[in-house]
């Protein structure tokens, strides 16, 4: 079975971690994965778009337009901005905490992330998850980016477990923040599980 995961977000989030924790938890289960980060100015606040494709007849790492199974966003206008590449049936899974970019603060445009959620919760199957209110019992929302897989794990759309996923989290992260991201991804855990029950 091939699944196609698209990370979005700005440079900062840890997307580039949660791409690699998701294609090192489906390696361990044995499955063939490909996987490329597109990262503009991410050190400035730029985009930054991680493709994983998983599967044995995946030959390339970048999802093509309309066949991502799933977006995880961790910023509400990074989602829409790569909507184009979730298929019909796929689900976004997105922060509702935006991330002004430079010229909110120049132009003060009023950008609240409020319209991008609207949009994708009128256009397509989504689950919507407040990074401020989930990762307030962490004490950080830099967690967030472990905290959406813990959802997306407990609403089953990655294809594996949540004790692969925990143990790539022990071998892959700091050894002093491993005990946080298992909390963090715990709470997501159970956000996703109540959603897909």
């Amino acid at each position: 079975m091939n699944k196609n995961i698209l990370i979005c977000g700005i440079g900062g989030q840890g997307t580039v971690l949660a791409s690699k924790l998701i294609a090192s938890s489906a390696m361990a289960q044995g499955r063939s994965v490909h996987s490329a980060e597109t990262i503009g100015m991410a050190q400035r606040g730029g985009s930054v778009t991680s493709h994983v494709r998983i599967g044995d007849d995946v030959f390339s790492p970048l999802i093509p337009e309309g066949k991502a199974d799933l977006i995880l966003a961790f910023e509400p206008a990074e989602a829409v901005r790569n909507l184009k590449y979730l298929k019909k049936d796929g689900l976004v899974i997105v922060n509702s905490r935006p991330v002004k970019p430079v010229t909110e603060s120049l132009l003060d445009t009023g950008y609240d992330g409020k319209n991008m959620i609207e949009y994708l919760t009128q256009s397509v199957k989504t689950l919507v998850v407040d990074a401020d209110i989930i990762c307030e019992p962490l004490g950080s929302t830099k967690a967030f980016n472990v905290v959406i897989l813990g959802v997306a794990t407990g609403a089953d759309v990655l294809g594996f477990d949540k004790d692969t996923m925990i143990k790539e989290i022990e071998n892959r992260v700091k050894a002093k923040f491993v005990e946080l991201n298992k909390k963090a991804f715990a709470l997501g855990f159970e956000i996703g599980h109540n959603y897909e029950a």
